[in-house]
């Protein structure tokens, strides 16, 4: 007996019998072969892809009361988090305080003192709001990941980088929740963090980086940063350079170069770029990772260098 067709947004991820019951779809049709049973009340079409948003949204579909958040939320907020949390796949649900506790097959249940506007929804799925996942977070991560999630949710380019971006939200939301949960786990944590966290950052490693560097010393490099010059597109105020982070004072350009600068497109763009920091009068210092690791990183004696050679002094 051939089966009846599931409709369409049932089909592109997880779904609840309770959006399988609005959309007519009989019970014996939820009990075929073709749907996995991942959790009870859940359904996934067998061989299904889906991730993200889609693989979750029926966790907050079936219960009013349960919304994404810790790990779960990051990651749809495509927030980066340590290896350990990455590679835990259990989905993290949470009711209000004074609630149950939410209880299921490869599920975290949590309850947290959750306020009105600290539940939001994306792509169909309840979660917890980008800076209310952040003060969560501090109670699982350690200050300098905190600090590096905090980086990526803050981050915004204006419309004279190639690639503008909004962030999701600000420093001051995110020094608001402190004061706004003052008995919250890992408090003390996230009042580090929130000290350390500055807007222009695009990858964990800039982060880390930034942070190695003020440690051992050094000026605290600028983000978001513009070089102007001459340029074919017309006029000495032309945009030219976007380094990953800069000291304008003795013209030095940062640049973290991550796995995807070793394709051939790439490594010939990086070398128009660095020739259009020399035409400016910019000393462009590469790194990579291996410059970040090992107990002396390789990158403080590279930045070091060049800021010495354009006349910075150490106090």
């Amino acid at each position: 007996m051939r089966r009846a067709p599931l409709p369409l947004h049932l089909t592109t991820g997880s779904f609840s019998l309770r959006a399988a019951d609005k959309a007519g779809v009989t019970r014996s049709r939820t009990a075929a072969q073709d749907l996995v049973t991942v959790s009870r009340g859940i359904r996934v079409p067998s061989g299904s892809a889906a991730a993200g948003s889609a693989a979750l949204r029926a966790y907050t579909d079936l219960d009013d009361e349960a919304t994404l958040s810790l790990g779960s939320a990051a990651r749809l907020w495509r927030a980066p988090l340590p290896g350990w949390l990455e590679e835990d796949w259990r989905i993290h649900l949470a009711r209000r305080r004074g609630r149950s506790t939410p209880r299921r097959v490869n599920v975290v249940g949590h309850q947290l003192a959750l306020l009105p506007d600290e539940v939001v929804e994306l792509d169909g799925v309840r979660l917890t709001s980008p800076a209310r996942t952040w003060l969560d977070l501090a109670s699982v991560l350690s200050t300098d990941d905190l600090v590096v999630v905090g980086d990526s949710l803050v981050c915004e380019h204006g419309p004279e980088f190639p690639v503008p971006r909004e962030s999701l939200c600000s420093i001051e939301e995110l020094r608001c929740k402190l004061e706004r949960h003052r008995g919250s786990r890992g408090l003390r944590k996230a009042r580090t963090a929130v000290g350390l966290i500055r807007v222009g950052a695009d990858s964990p490693p800039e982060t880390r980086l930034r942070l190695l560097l003020v440690r051992a010393g050094l000026p605290e490099p600028v983000l978001n940063h513009v070089v102007r010059g001459d340029d074919p597109c017309g006029g000495p105020a032309c945009p030219v350079l976007w380094p990953d982070a800069a000291y304008p004072q003795w013209r030095i350009a940062l640049q973290y170069e991550g796995a995807h600068h070793n394709g051939e497109d790439q490594y010939l763009r990086d070398i128009r770029r660095a020739d259009t920091a020399a035409r400016s009068g910019w000393l462009e210092v590469r790194l990579s990772r291996l410059d970040l690791a090992g107990g002396h990183p390789a990158a403080v004696a590279k930045v070091r260098n060049a800021l010495v050679s354009r006349g910075w002094r150490s106090s």
